[in-house]
């Protein structure tokens, strides 16, 4: 876009922005030889290519299932003649969002291409979410293996809501037991003190 336009998207007037442009404050700002100034949209300048591979297991029983999942993501990649710049492997549940080497890569947004073996080992619920943000960040999700039937992903949608609300029952239930353990106690103290 022209220095012009740039000024008014940036709310500050010609002048300023063409000092900005002098002194060098506006990355990949160039002259044309007509002396128009122009200003790259920030969405059009291409980042250097960084593919993530993203392997998870649910717990640390199935470690042995994570290593030959990385490995066939990088095989995968290695197909496709892309070089990986970081392999991730980690543990912890589909339903938990807290898994602190997936945040981190989103948080950065350094990732280019971020590949997967199926939807869920990014997370049972949200994949969507994940694609947004992805997009919003220039990075293409890829998941290797996906459903190809509406009838697979019903299925597999089915069997998410079961384990999810198995799990919050039983958290409930975990919960109602320390809740429960707590009034005791604090009736055993009270008990005490009389």
């Amino acid at each position: 876009m022209k220095l012009s336009g740039w000024a008014k998207k940036q709310g500050i007037t010609y002048r300023t922005a063409w000092e900005h442009f002098r002194t060098g404050k506006i990355p990949g700002a160039y002259k044309l030889d007509s002396g128009t100034i122009i200003v790259p949209d920030k969405k059009s300048v291409q980042k250097q290519e960084f593919i993530v591979t993203y392997a998870r297991v649910s717990s640390s029983e199935n470690k042995s299932n994570l290593e030959s999942q990385s490995k066939r993501l990088i095989d995968f990649c290695n197909a496709k003649g892309w070089q990986t710049h970081l392999n991730l492997k980690e543990i912890g549940s589909g339903l938990n969002d807290k898994r602190k080497k997936l945040e981190s890569v989103l948080l950065k947004g350094q990732a280019t291409k971020l590949v997967v073996e199926h939807k869920d080992r990014l997370t049972r619920f949200g994949v969507r979410y994940i694609e947004i943000l992805c997009q919003h960040i220039g990075c293409e999700l890829i998941i290797l293996n996906t459903n190809d039937s509406d009838k697979e992903d019903l299925i597999q949608d089915f069997v998410s809501v079961i384990t999810s609300f198995c799990a919050r029952l039983y958290g409930q239930r975990r919960t109602k037991r320390k809740t429960e353990k707590m009034i005791k106690e604090l009736c055993c103290e009270k008990e005490k003190k009389k």
